[in-house]
């Protein structure tokens, strides 16, 4: 199979899709790799580097596009991207779709077959491809929300930690989860005092186990939710549920009971956001404030420490992305867990919860992929 990688597009995103190190196992499984001119530059790998790797180098997008068999990505494709896909063209990166019907109609217009990662599970129940860069998004909303709370950046005025004498900052991360959990871990490592909350009472034992008593739990109520909010300096949003929009859980009626110049950062706003006032922000222009409270809703947080992010991604990917260039649509037909990543083929949605958040049928995968 042709694997194709074009270079990022979206603001300020400096991941790639395939790394050196990663076109190296494809090659080694019999493939072709197209790599963009330049697509590795934000991580410091030049063209050279893919060429030792085995890649041939394409001197456009368009080249990659038209060409490949698979296309390889990080990031949702963008407009110019999404009309170049074709019929009979596997495409495999994050697509977040929930919140985003024109993309949704631009890939079920191109015919495409496309994988999300967000969605492909394992045998654990876990989001194996969604986990490494929420590992690196709740470790970073920490950081962004730290500098926010700066004064000259807008915000209270209030270091995490505090000093001696002086109380530290209380974090409220709603969400004990992935993204949750590393948030609390960033912020109980900087002094700040840390409330999670979380529907789940098994979860919240275990988060009691993981921190030892350093980080409070509480079940998530409505008014639960409004006593940590009010109370907190910042507010990590870390709600996921699949595939599907995130539910708006801070409304913009909590905000007048908020501290003025408090902070929130919106790890969910990939699926739309957990905030009621939550809008994708990009790291050119990273917040903004409605009624004295200050926005972080960048979508593309792990695109700022792109040398982490793009390995731990390519880590996560390279196993279900070289199955797919081995075996094509047969091994989506045999593989539960990537039947649970295809999210469009041929003009079907075929995610249960994309089709219920944009209003489409949803048809299950078994039913399109009768591979023979």
């Amino acid at each position: 199979m042709r694997v194709g990688c074009p270079k990022e597009i979206k603001n300020h995103e400096y991941r790639v899709g395939l790394t050196p190190a990663a076109v190296r196992e494809y090659v080694a499984h019999g493939h072709e790799v197209l790599v963009e001119t330049k697509a590795g530059a934000g991580i410091g790998a030049d063209d050279s580097a893919y060429v030792a790797a085995g890649a041939r180098i394409a001197r456009s997008a368009q080249e990659v596009f038209e060409t490949a068999d698979m296309v390889v990505k990080v990031k949702e494709p963008q407009p110019q991207e999404w009309a170049q896909l074709r019929e009979g063209q596997i495409l495999y990166t994050y697509l977040h779709l929930a919140p985003d019907p024109e993309q949704a109609q631009g890939l079920l217009a191109s015919g495409v077959t496309a994988v999300a990662y967000e969605t492909v599970t394992d045998e654990r129940g876990g989001l194996p491809l969604l986990a490494p860069m929420s590992e690196v998004a709740g470790r970073l909303s920490i950081q962004a929300g730290a500098t926010a709370l700066q004064k000259a950046s807008g915000g209270r005025g209030v270091l995490l930690g505090g000093v001696p004498g002086v109380l530290p900052a209380k974090v409220a991360v709603i969400g004990g989860g992935v993204v949750g959990s590393h948030a609390a871990q960033m912020a109980v490592g900087l002094g700040a005092e840390v409330t999670i909350l979380d529907r789940s009472l098994p979860r919240l034992r275990q988060l009691d186990d993981i921190f030892n008593g350093r980080v409070r739990t509480r079940y998530s109520t409505i008014e639960a939710l409004e006593e940590e909010v009010f109370a907190a300096d910042l507010v990590i949003g870390a709600v996921l549920i699949p595939g599907a929009a995130a539910p708006k859980l801070v409304t913009r009626e909590m905000l007048s009971g908020m501290k003025r110049g408090a902070v929130i950062v919106d790890v969910a706003i990939d699926q739309g956001g957990c905030f009621e006032t939550s809008q994708a922000t990009t790291h050119s222009d990273p917040t903004y404030e409605v009624d004295g409270v200050i926005h972080y809703c960048v979508a593309n947080m792990p695109g700022a420490v792109p040398i982490t992010s793009a390995q731990a991604l390519n880590n996560a990917t390279l196993h279900y992305g070289l199955a797919l260039a081995d075996h094509g649509l047969r091994t989506i037909a045999e593989d539960r867990h990537l039947r649970n990543g295809l999210n469009v083929h041929r003009g079907r949605v075929t995610n249960r919860a994309v089709a219920d958040a944009l209003g489409y049928e949803a048809f299950a995968p078994e039913s399109l992929l009768k591979v023979a």
